[in-house]
């Protein structure tokens, strides 16, 4: 965005929809919340639960849950931002406001990068879940989904809502029918769990911590990975029919949402199935459809996880076109990446974001056993780069509303900034445990080496252009 259309965001003018962004307000209220209550329902909960549960065993639940309230804080944090300026690009664009151009280059580029290495993520757990089925070498899956994503997002935005929307159903109708079969066989104890199914599962097994508070310490990680997406309804701001209506309602969702997908599946999994029976790279919920004896339910939840990682690549492939034209306007990337197609799809930047998840094909030829595990934690990293910002910038908008500086958001969060601070002393805990953590704490040996590029790449172009407004701090 200019600062020409900033200003006309900040008073109303630019119709508060990042209008003058150039594209079409095709996302209506039933794909936004569709997105809202999908975007976080993926690789993280149908592949890193498996590792997660082997580690921190039943304590697991209660990970989920509060981390599960940090992220509610973070999306009232966000929810409150965006409805004092719903824009495109939001976290970098707020980072520019209310912290600097330097953070708002940062984050939009750091964001971007998240969704690259979540995209390799997302086809490499899709490439794990075709094995289920054929014995055919990973690195073909990975390529294969990669290229049919890519097509799938020349499309226009109102359709890819649509494809998500219906994604995303599929992926809520499987866990609300998993949990009602849970539910089932520990009412009536049908199928060859049936006789042992009991919720005693879940501290009969060596207790509720039977690996000890560091074991589930050590799982927030792979926790907080997957939450990541949560914040994919800030960039589809700018694609709203009508955020400040929408938004609200979508991000509102959000402790139902957890309470439901996460730590209500997650209880009535263990409970039918002793934690032990569960093992890291093997999805729960296909495992506990064949401990039951459901095969056939077994093969329909690898479907459904294959449909889940999908979605979730497709919305990175969405969002890293949106981000890179966000950086684009501001003077802050390539002015080739501002283009749009007549449909309204930003395609050079898509390309570009599509290409580099080919990384993820060579990453599963070279190292299919362990293509998943190296790129989770790199993922964790950049994607938490975004609440961090959401949160800092949340706190300091919010210190000027109350000096009467900026008009006051009408989705205020409830406890901030009080609870924004508790987020962001919560994400440094988890930040911790990855150095810690031997196999995560190649994401912080990666962190600096990735700022010190943005360093230099600020400094170059501010160097190149130093009269330009996308370099000077807005008041």
């Amino acid at each position: 965005m200019t600062s020409v259309q900033v200003d006309k965001q900040h008073d109303g003018t630019d119709g508060a929809v990042g209008g003058g962004e150039g594209y079409q307000r095709g996302l209506g209220a039933r794909q936004i919340q569709m997105i809202a209550i999908g975007g976080a329902i993926g690789t993280g909960l149908f592949l890193g639960a498996g590792k997660a549960i082997h580690k921190a065993g039943p304590s697991l639940v209660l990970a989920y849950a509060i981390a599960g309230l940090v992220i509610f804080f973070i999306m009232r944090a966000l929810g409150e931002l965006l409805m004092y300026r719903p824009v495109s690009g939001s976290f970098a664009e707020y980072a520019r406001e209310f912290i600097g151009p330097f953070w708002g280059f940062v984050t939009g580029w750091t964001y971007w990068l998240f969704w690259v290495v979540t995209g390799i993520t997302e086809v490499t757990a899709a490439a794990t879940y075709m094995t289920y089925w054929w014995n055919i070498p990973q690195w073909i899956s990975a390529l294969v989904f990669t290229v049919v994503l890519y097509g799938a997002n020349l499309i226009s935005v109102k359709l890819f809502g649509e494809l998500e929307f219906w994604f995303s159903m599929v992926k809520v109708t499987a866990i609300i029918g998993m949990i009602l079969i849970c539910a089932g066989i520990l009412t009536v104890g049908f199928s060859d769990a049936g006789d042992t199914a009991t919720v005693a599962h879940l501290w009969n097994q060596g207790g509720f911590f039977p690996n000890g508070v560091g074991s589930t310490l050590m799982t927030l990680q792979i926790v907080m990975f997957a939450f990541l997406a949560v914040e994919l309804v800030g960039v589809t701001a700018g694609e709203s029919k009508d955020p400040k209506t929408v938004l609200p309602k979508a991000i509102n969702t959000v402790p139902w949402r957890i309470a439901v997908f996460y730590v209500g599946a997650l209880i009535m999994i263990l409970s039918v199935v002793p934690w032990t029976e569960f093992q890291p790279g093997v999805s729960p919920f296909v495992a506990a459809f064949e401990k039951m004896g459901l095969g056939v339910g077994a093969a329909i939840v690898n479907f459904v996880v294959l449909t889940a990682a999908l979605s979730s690549c497709n919305s990175g492939m969405y969002s890293t076109g949106r981000m890179l034209r966000d950086l684009a306007l501001n003077g802050q990337g390539p002015k080739v990446f501002t283009k749009l197609t007549k449909s309204g799809t930003p395609l050079l930047g898509l390309t570009l974001s599509a290409s580099l998840m080919l990384v993820g094909v060579w990453i599963n030829y070279v190292a299919p056993g362990k293509a998943f595990e190296y790129v989770v934690s790199f993922a964790t990293i950049s994607g938490m780069w975004a609440w961090i910002m959401i949160l800092v910038c949340q706190i300091r908008y919010r210190a000027k509303a109350n000096r009467g500086e900026l008009p006051e958001s009408a989705f205020k969060a409830p406890g901030a900034p009080y609870t924004s601070w508790f987020a962001l002393l919560f994400i440094g805990m988890v930040i911790v445990m990855m150095g810690i953590d031997e196999g995560a704490r190649v994401s912080l040996y990666c962190a600096p080496v990735w700022g010190l590029i943005l360093g230099v790449s600020y400094l170059v172009l501010k160097s190149r252009n130093p009269e330009n407004a996308a370099f000077a701090k807005r008041s």
